[in-house]
């Protein structure tokens, strides 16, 4: 069973996806997780305190379900693991739509809030990071310039998709086929 600091994030997250960062009420918080306003103000302090660590949870849970593998499934290759990891994250279920909904709301918030700026830039250059490290581990002789601007690249193109199809503009299947079409060019790129 989750925890209610869990609990709470869980609902931030819900919340934010559903209703935008400005549709975030601590009332409505507290009514979604099934605890008091008090104990949110407990675990979280403020507002920001929850924006900041539902952020932390969404980050969190994308790692979870974009690297937990069979144990007893054969390794990937570097080429597959760097698909796999990118188009785990153009996922048809609920976990995935709620993470990517609330990471849009949270970006687009960020524009003005600098502390979320702050926080959200921080999360974008971890992910990058890891990106250029899987294009790395399959052009290990590239640049790390160039491995560190396809990670942009392709981390700004999944973003842009993942806005995409949640919001009805293109097809999950069409938006995961331009995903593969870019890591394609990228590599191709990277020599």
């Amino acid at each position: 069973m989750a925890t209610r600091r869990t609990q709470i994030l869980e609902a931030a997250a819900r919340v934010i996806a559903r209703r935008g960062i400005r549709g975030l009420r601590v009332e409505e918080l507290a009514a979604e997780a099934g605890v008091s306003t008090a104990l949110i103000y407990y675990y979280f302090k403020d507002r920001a305190g929850i924006l900041r660590h539902t952020l932390e949870f969404i980050n969190d849970r994308a790692e979870r379900y974009t690297s937990d593998r069979d144990p007893d499934a054969p390794p990937l290759t570097p080429r597959q693991e760097l698909e796999e990891t990118l188009l785990l994250e153009l996922q048809d279920i609920p976990d995935v739509r709620e993470n990517s909904a609330a990471w849009g709301e949270l970006r687009a918030s960020a524009v003005f809030d600098e502390l979320l700026r702050e926080d959200l830039a921080r999360a974008t250059l971890v992910w990058t990071q890891e990106v250029a490290a899987l294009l790395g581990q399959v052009r290990p002789m590239a640049p790390a310039s160039a491995l560190a601007a396809s990670g942009e690249r392709l981390t700004a193109l999944l973003e842009g998709l993942s806005m995409r199809w949640l919001g009805g503009g293109i097809r999950i299947e069409h938006a995961r086929d331009l995903l593969l079409g870019a890591v394609e060019a990228e590599l191709a790129g990277l020599g």
